[in-house]
């Protein structure tokens, strides 16, 4: 399948079955903006309850944080965007096109095929606001362009309250914005994107350690979830493409339709950040060793992925096209805690009324535990071939001899395979499939 093609069959899947929709799209759509449906919204948290679990409460070293996205305008300052977060950019003179430098091919444009642009000059990414009721400098402020400057601005406050040792880390999963220029690729690049975000605190000593450490946990994460190895890679940051705070940079990329691209950034920031927010704010971000008294500013290594990003990849590597019995199948081979709804209750029979009260029933037992739905709104083949393709894990059909041996079927995504399972068994069985 070309790669083109691979992305117009996700994005026509994302749209027809609730996945993602354009966003504003009543109104012509606003670009590079995009609402996630019904289905979208239950992948994309579990996405990010399945980066909590593993990061979070998976680990003893490892607490939470939730901080605002305005913050006090120093805090860029303090951390260099407002002087540094730039790409450089150029017009294309013949049709008007802004373009990033970096991004040009063949020195030509990739509208009209020029080789005529301005110089190239920086564009900050930074989306500012107002906040107040009069719209002068006084209250001017920022959308955050990433979630970390919030841990940075709250260690002091995080180790004062939990009396935390080193190493720890401290995770956020929040909203960021940036005034991308070349925005696109679907989900891939927005204005508007959710991070997945850890600093990890440590001794100048252990920092290059902790650095290979968590490039190998965050690898290895995503092929737990499901996503083939061939389409994974790592990519070390030659030394003219590290941010101007780090040590080193390592990235996670994933082979996407459109090539190799970053899902995540692990970065060793050394004690960049801490430094120049107590520098900027007069208070002291230190550490003092209860042990050996020792007092210093610790190293941070960061994580730092995308939820939108991850979401899509796991999207793309979950899509498989497959004939069965001269028949074609779609199916969302998604990881079983990734899985939008995890078992649909279907009836043979909408039209027998003492079925369909079953299902009902089995649904209500079955949703108290795992995401389930119900769906009467076609014949059976064609309820399998909807949940195949919105990447439901089990399917429980409900027939008349249900009535009478207190049984059902379980159909399985992936191999097909249909079982008969006692009622009274049903929701063990489905609990030991998922824990499997």
């Amino acid at each position: 399948m070309a790669s083109t093609d691979l992305m117009d069959k996700i994005v026509s899947l994302c749209k027809r079955r609730g996945f993602i929709f354009q966003s504003s799209e009543i109104y012509g759509g606003l670009a590079n903006s995009w609402d996630y449906g019904p289905l979208g919204v239950e992948l994309k948290n579990n996405v990010k309850q399945a980066w909590w679990k593993r990061n979070v409460h998976g680990r003893d070293d490892m607490v939470g944080l939730d901080a605002a996205i305005f913050m006090h305008p120093n805090t860029w300052k303090a951390s260099g965007h407002l002087d540094t977060f730039n790409d450089m950019m150029v017009d294309c003179k013949d049709c008007n096109k802004r373009l990033r430098e970096d991004h040009i091919e063949d020195n030509t444009c990739p509208d009209c095929g020029s080789s005529n642009f301005t110089e190239a000059r920086p564009f900050n990414l930074m989306l500012d606001s107002y906040l107040g009721p009069v719209r002068d400098e006084s209250g001017r402020t920022y959308l955050r362009p990433e979630t970390a400057q919030g841990i940075f601005v709250n260690f002091k406050n995080i180790l004062d309250s939990t009396s935390r040792k080193l190493p720890f880390g401290v995770a956020q999963i929040g909203k960021s914005f940036r005034n991308e220029v070349t925005a696109g690729n679907f989900t891939f690049r927005q204005r508007e994107f959710e991070q997945m975000e850890i600093e990890y605190f440590c001794h100048p000593d252990q920092a290059d350690k902790f650095f290979e450490e968590w490039i190998e946990n965050r690898f290895q994460w995503y092929k737990d979830l499901g996503i083939r190895t061939e389409n994974l890679q790592l990519r070390k940051h030659e030394d003219d493409e590290l941010a101007h705070y780090a040590k080193g940079c390592t990235d996670v990329e994933y082979k996407f339709p459109f090539g190799w691209s970053e899902l995540e950034g692990i970065a060793h920031r050394s004690d960049f950040d801490l430094k120049q927010h107590s520098q900027h704010s007069g208070k002291e971000l230190i550490y003092r060793d209860p042990f050996t008294n020792e007092v210093f500013t610790p190293y941070v290594i960061e994580p730092s992925g995308g939820v939108d990003r991850g979401m899509l990849a796991f999207l793309v590597d979950a899509y498989h096209e497959e004939e069965v019995d001269g028949k074609p199948r779609t199916v969302l081979k998604l990881h079983k805690d990734l899985v939008p709804t995890k078992v649909a209750v279907l009836p043979l029979l909408k039209k027998n009324t003492e079925v369909v009260e079953l299902c009902q029933k089995i649904k209500n037992d079955l949703i108290k535990d795992m995401t389930c739905t119900y769906n009467d709104t076609a014949a059976i083949g064609k309820l399998y071939r909807r949940q195949d393709e919105v990447g439901t894990f089990y399917c429980v059909t409900v027939d008349v001899d249900s009535l009478e041996d207190n049984q059902v079927t379980v159909r399985d995504r992936d191999s097909m395979a249909q079982e008969r399972v006692a009622l009274d068994q049903l929701k063990q069985y489905l609990r030991n499939k998922f824990e499997d």
